[in-house]
């Protein structure tokens, strides 16, 4: 560990050289491709340093000791020694932390695709307000949100919403979201008081760059439609809807949230970009296949990640046994404390699988 710490330090620092030399600085490409290097490696650098540090600290306190005859001084260089040693500890637990492999798609936007399950109408209202919960975690992020697609109910529900996220790190937070959500609650349709239980599909896709996907133009077949929404001057009047297909997946997007054809044509090739990401990380990486297998499901009750019981006004992660008794917050954005046990659960399991 030391020596690949060593190594990201000495890198660390030769990019500081690069980033000065008029030769990088009068060619950008470069330059920005030094700068993000050092950029991501900095923290670790940073830490490594204040490592070498503390074990300098430790040693030479260690090394006044051997011949030091004064209590006093004895007791101060003994209390130094030791809580070097004690922080050595504490940095060394960071370090792993930082050298564990990075998700390359944690830095990236993403698309989040909401579908009702099992129950109806229920499953389409309860759709919504994950929805409105994603939305309302992004506004407290500061992230920007973008409705690409959706088809609502009379009663306000979501059959299916896609929109997406963009900002710093989107992914990274929200990755741990794609699964079954199941909902316990009284309908406000339901006259004897029973607890119905729905489900909703949550997926969420990393926006795929331009240089990871190329789509071949004649591999996609596009069609125009008018909307279907629920009245207005634009709606039933132009063909501004699409529908793409990409055919050798069989992948279908569709896209009807702007009044411009082109501009939806443009949402959905963002979307397709994103599923055919998907689709083909799925494909060729067998362990990330297993894991979104297991984390998307197909919307029956039995394939869940959470609960929310609103009886109890609880939250329940079943994949960690994290529960959390703030329901309304929760579904009013206040999802941080789900989103971090989630992420110290996926690092801790990366940790003992290294050890």
């Amino acid at each position: 560990m030391i020596d690949k710490l060593e190594g990201i330090y000495v890198r660390y620092e030769r990019l500081g050289e690069l980033l000065s030399d008029p030769d990088v600085i009068a060619d950008m490409e470069s330059w920005k491709k030094y700068a993000k290097e050092r950029s991501d490696i900095e923290e670790t650098a940073i830490k490594y340093s204040e490592y070498k540090k503390t074990e300098e600290d430790m040693l030479a306190a260690e090394k006044l000791l051997e011949g030091e005859t004064d209590p006093d001084m004895k007791q101060m260089l003994e209390e130094e020694y030791y809580s070097c040693k004690e922080k050595l500890v504490k940095q060394k637990d960071e370090l792993k932390i930082l050298l564990l492999p990075k998700d390359p798609d944690d830095d990236k936007n993403v698309i989040v695709e909401i579908r009702g399950g099992a129950g109806g109408e229920e499953a389409a209202l309860f759709g919504y307000e994950l929805y409105r919960m994603y939305v309302k975690f992004a506004e407290k992020n500061r992230w920007k949100t973008e409705e690409i697609d959706s088809n609502t109910t009379e009663l306000g529900g979501v059959k299916e919403v896609v929109f997406s996220i963009s900002g710093k790190g989107v992914y990274s937070k929200l990755k741990y979201e794609s699964g079954v959500h199941r909902v316990q609650r009284v309908p406000d349709t339901e006259s004897q008081g029973r607890i119905h239980t729905s489900t909703v599909t949550v997926a969420v896709l990393p926006e795929a760059e331009d240089v990871e996907i190329q789509i071949d133009e004649k591999d996609l077949k596009i069609d125009t439609y008018r909307s279907s929404g629920a009245g207005g001057q634009h709606v039933n009047k132009t063909e501004s809807c699409i529908r793409m297909t990409h055919l050798p997946t069989g992948i279908v997007v569709t896209c009807q949230d702007e009044r411009s054809q082109i501009k939806n044509r443009e949402k959905a090739m963002k979307v397709m970009k994103s599923r055919l990401y998907d689709y083909y990380n799925t494909k060729y990486q067998s362990e990330y296949a297993a894991n979104r297998k297991s984390l998307v499901g197909t919307g029956d009750r039995s394939e869940r990640i959470r609960t929310y019981n609103f009886p109890q006004g609880r939250i329940t992660d079943h994949r960690i046994g994290f529960t959390i008794y703030s329901l309304q917050e929760f579904l009013m954005g206040d999802i941080d404390e789900m989103v971090e046990a989630l992420a110290i659960y996926d690092r801790e399991a990366k940790l003992s699988a290294q050890t």
